[in-house]
């Protein structure tokens, strides 16, 4: 039967929490193309204040310039997940699922797809309402109002099915951080946190567990027996 193993990297900056999840992912798919040994992984993190920009992602999306951004002490990342433009920073739960996804029978779409769904059943653990949204990666609280707002982001990079990046859950984070961007390329729509729909913090590791236990449900449904 696959496994998957569970990492907390804490409190890590962006540039080497991506230089290690690269560096796994590149191991995964080189061991995936020799038929060596590998492990599929899903690291959980926080990150410093920082802007990352996706390959698809308008430059206009940030709405500060680098001196700006050195006032606020954040810096900006282009990367190459897809997506446009999100923050992360202290108070946000990140996650990078390393996986092979030929070991759970999943294509992309079904991947993001249960990615969401976790991050749904996570929310309706506290009792918040979440779901997606026509058109938008990522899980969204009132869809189908004017109050519609983000709780949490979803990008991901893949190739030969193996896939980096994830997604990046609001518990306490400060959200005036995101009034600086166009978050994910929309104007027109807010973001949200636990913390504010539950008017109290939220607990990291209740939530990392929380999230593990989802994730290893749904991709236990999905997986093959080797």
């Amino acid at each position: 039967m696959v496994s998957v193993e569970f990492i907390d990297w804490g409190l890590i900056s962006y540039e080497e929490a991506w230089k290690r999840q690269t560096e796994l992912f590149d191991a995964l798919i080189a061991a995936k193309i020799s038929g060596g040994v590998y492990k599929n992984q899903v690291v959980f993190c926080e990150h410093p204040n920082v802007y990352t920009l996706g390959k698809s992602g308008k430059e206009n999306n940030m709405l500060l310039g680098e001196e700006q951004l050195k006032a606020i002490q954040a810096t900006l990342y282009h990367i190459d997940r897809g997506g446009d433009i999100t923050y992360h920073g202290p108070g946000q739960l990140v996650c990078y699922p390393i996986l092979n996804l030929e070991d759970f029978n999943l294509g992309l779409k079904e991947y993001i797809h249960l990615l969401e769904e976790a991050v749904i059943r996570v929310c309706a653990h506290y009792g918040v309402v979440a779901g997606r949204l026509e058109k938008a990666t990522g899980v969204w609280l009132d869809v189908g109002t004017p109050r519609a707002r983000k709780i949490c982001a979803i990008g991901v990079r893949s190739s030969r099915f193996v896939t980096m990046h994830g997604l990046a859950l609001n518990l306490n984070t400060d959200l005036r951080y995101f009034s600086y961007i166009n978050p994910c390329g929309f104007m027109d729509k807010g973001v949200t946190s636990l913390q504010k729909e539950l008017n109290k913090e939220a607990e990291r590791h209740e939530v990392i567990k929380l999230l593990e236990n989802e994730i290893k449900s749904l991709l236990k449904y999905k997986q093959i027996d080797l």
